[in-house]
């Protein structure tokens, strides 16, 4: 028996329902499933505690030595990106905050404020961003010295080695002042902290605005526009300590899986509305929608070229580590 690791997240469920539910044939295959959120699921892959497992892209530089991306069931694609949002219907512009400690309900989490501008310079800024702005105050006389703000902003994401971070530190590689939360507390905290930003994924980008939250950013467009590249979110990755060959095969099951729930599809499974939690139907679709794709059947060249660049981009933030590139991928 191999253990299983994925996301209680309609996406996940969707794409192994009908594997570990046998609604396929599992070619004698039997597996110990074990369902959490994605930061848990990369602590997990450092820790080695799986056979197979779903990672972010955003860990996978840190577990190369001890795993491969299988070719299926992972998430990739366009228009699929994490949102920069706040709580503020004129966006990042106006916050102000005393020294005060913000804990995070029910998590170990907290950030102690300093204080804060406010005001239309106090705006995150991406670096094409920043260097308009550099350029406009080279048309201004009299300019005086000006620092960056984006340190100046908490930001919530959703687990420090996740491809949303990752994507979060590309466009705004100067915030510094973030802390880290399950994404399912992230609009809360937002919510609840004035001064506060928010990297959401999942469902969440299909309810925030019926909260009373807005978008700042979409980071996946930013990654979109930057590379013309689909965006690598999450990989289905496979230990060394499995055969090759038994990994190629679970590899083929998790495909074969898809296919089935594309088959019935838009019906959704008891299994998923079961790990979904109060969320509509209509959202479980739209999440499936829009992450179960293509690149979850196989990556192919695209999908591999986006991951190449995700770890390229890794590399050039942590010269210190290296990565070998004929050893990323299950069937190389």
């Amino acid at each position: 028996m191999f253990s299983l690791a994925f996301s209680p997240c309609p996406n996940d469920t969707f794409i192994f329902d009908a594997l570990i539910n046998k609604k396929i044939d599992t070619k004698g295959l039997d597996f110990e499933v074990h369902l959490e959120d994605v930061q848990t699921l990369n602590q997990w892959a450092l820790q080695e505690q799986h056979d197979f497992t779903k990672i972010s892209y955003g860990v996978l530089p840190l577990v190369l030595n001890n795993y491969k991306v299988l070719e299926s069931g992972g998430a990739l694609g366009k228009g699929v990106g994490p949102l920069l949002i706040t709580n503020s219907e004129l966006g990042s512009t106006n916050y102000e905050v005393q020294n005060k400690k913000y804990e995070v309900q029910s998590t170990k989490y907290e950030v102690r404020g300093t204080k804060y501008d406010n005001g239309a310079n106090n705006k995150l800024q991406t670096p094409n961003e920043q260097q308009e702005t550099r350029n406009s105050k080279q048309q201004t006389p009299n300019n005086k010295p000006q620092t960056t703000n984006e340190q100046n902003k908490i930001v919530a994401i959703p687990g420090e080695n996740t491809t949303a971070h990752l994507l979060f530190s590309l466009a705004y590689p100067n915030a510094k002042n973030k802390v880290f939360m399950p994404f399912h507390e992230i609009e809360d905290f937002v919510l609840n902290n004035e001064n506060a930003l928010g990297v959401i994924i999942h469902e969440n980008r299909f309810t925030y605005q019926e909260k009373g939250l807005y978008l700042v950013k979409d980071l996946g467009t930013y990654w979109e526009e930057t590379f013309n590249l689909p965006i690598p979110l999450g990989a289905i990755v496979a230990h060394n300590r499995i055969q090759k060959e038994m990994s190629l095969l679970v590899d083929e099951l998790i495909r074969e899986s898809i296919d089935y729930a594309f088959k019935h599809y838009p019906f959704v499974s008891d299994y998923v509305k079961q790990h979904a939690q109060e969320m509509e139907e209509e959202v479980m679709r739209k999440h499936i929608d829009l992450y179960v794709n293509n690149f979850s059947l196989a990556l192919g060249s695209a999908g591999k070229k986006s991951v190449l660049k995700l770890l390229e981009i890794y590399q050039q933030q942590h010269p210190t580590c290296q990565i070998i590139s004929n050893e990323i991928f299950i069937n190389n």
